[in-house]
């Protein structure tokens, strides 16, 4: 399979340069492996029973002869390669790059690699990445310095359609870059299954595999939104103590994530609850069973999947920016106002962002963030629309309406 180029590739190197050990982390199967393994010249693959039961023996003694960059590929399953890895850091001996699709234990008080191993994460192909553009400049410093130049229509831009058909197909490499439907169908299911059954003994204990999957799938049919824990508990039929182990478990595991609520001096009454989002939206096929078309057929599902849809690319674009920008999401408690994605960037300036599933927005789609401006002021640094049309507009002099694809075109 040909290499793709991914965002986190120039990132990586620089942070090679700079430091001794790197931790790469992200969902199995993600592409971390074969990302690492380009940096290095030898590897511990830790998911083989053999190379794990040598380091088990004498973890200080399986690293140290390199040859170096060493790529630990999974330290997860034997988490006693940290210790010695914190000795080599240590002594200033050897560089090492180290990969696992867990963040158990990363922010655990006393975790040895604590302040030695700097930590990168790695998701999925997004669509830049996919249409050769992960070395393009960040798509919200463009925004910021120039929103105008999105203002030209995109060349062969999707419908509707094709933007449901690329969230489903999601950025796992082995079926992102797979022209077979049925294969790639056939692999998240399966991915689902080894998930519920063996890949959360890594980080916890489930006693019944098929109530985490209809957790799971929960989750699934609320990506993007706001539920409560309790509106989570009675759909899944589950304790409170079941609920918050299985939202750790997938969390650790990079499966499921929550946007934190945005909150400012300038605005009150606002909700603390997180928003809801599977890493990857192609979960939705696998867990609730459907496909494109019946998505195009349930509008709630089709808002949801394309909010999913843009934030993995927002998530994405935002590592590689120079502003320094934090993701958050805001609704007031009475529900009045809401905005999809809050960027608050370095300098304090705030982005906000709605996508909605319509070809023509219009300046009712707007009005949040116009809502926003007033409150923010000069803090509003400007506001997008995003949606499945072809061409990029003014809503106000300071909102764009535009095509999801600018975040790839």
């Amino acid at each position: 399979m040909v290499y793709v180029e991914r965002m986190v590739d120039s990132l990586l190197s620089r942070m090679l340069t700079d430091h001794r050990a790197l931790l790469l982390v992200g969902p199995r199967a993600c592409g971390k492996t074969t990302t690492a393994w380009r940096r290095c010249e030898r590897r511990l693959r830790l998911d083989r029973p053999a190379e794990a039961t040598v380091v088990r023996a004498d973890p200080d003694a399986a690293i140290a002869d390199g040859p170096f960059p060493l790529l630990v590929d999974e330290w997860q399953l034997v988490p006693e390669v940290l210790g010695a890895l914190k000795r080599s850091v240590d002594e200033r001996r050897g560089r090492f790059v180290v990969t696992g699709s867990t963040q158990a234990d990363l922010t655990a008080s006393g975790w040895p690699a604590t302040g030695r191993l700097i930590r990168a994460r790695m998701y999925g192909l997004v669509e830049r990445e996919l249409e050769g553009g992960a070395a393009r400049s960040s798509f919200l410093d463009r925004l910021v310095s120039d929103g105008a130049v999105f203002l030209t229509a995109p060349t062969d831009p999707p419908d509707v359609r094709g933007y449901v058909a690329r969230a489903l197909r999601g950025g796992f490499p082995e079926v992102a870059l797979s022209d077979s439907e049925v294969g790639r169908r056939q692999w998240f299911s399966s991915y689902v299954d080894q998930v519920v059954s063996r890949d959360v003994t890594i980080v916890g204990t489930v006693r019944d595999p098929l109530r985490l999957r209809r957790y799971w799938q929960v989750l699934a049919a609320s990506t993007g939104g706001t539920p409560t824990l309790k509106t989570l508990i009675d759909a899944a039929g589950i304790d409170r103590s079941t609920a918050m182990a299985y939202d750790t478990m997938l969390e650790q595991l990079l499966l499921t994530e929550r946007l934190p609520a945005w909150s400012t001096n300038r605005l009150s009454r606002l909700t603390q609850l997180p928003k809801r989002y599977l890493v990857d939206p192609a979960f939705v096929g696998p867990l609730l069973g459907v496909n494109a078309r019946s998505v195009l057929r349930d509008g709630d599902l089709l808002g949801r999947l394309l909010d999913s849809f843009v934030m993995v690319q927002l998530r994405a674009d935002s590592t590689l920016s120079e502003l320094s920008p934090q993701l958050f999401h805001l609704r007031d408690a009475n529900g009045r106002h809401e905005v999809d994605v809050v960027i608050e960037l370095a300098d304090g300036r705030v982005i906000g962002v709605e996508v909605k599933a319509s070809a023509s927005p219009t300046t009712r789609d707007a009005r949040h963030l116009i809502w926003l401006q007033e409150a923010l002021g000069d803090r509003f640094a400007g506001g997008v629309v995003f949606h499945t049309g072809p061409r990029g507009f003014r809503l106000t002099p300071d909102v764009l309406a535009l095509p999801i694809c600018v975040l790839w075109a």
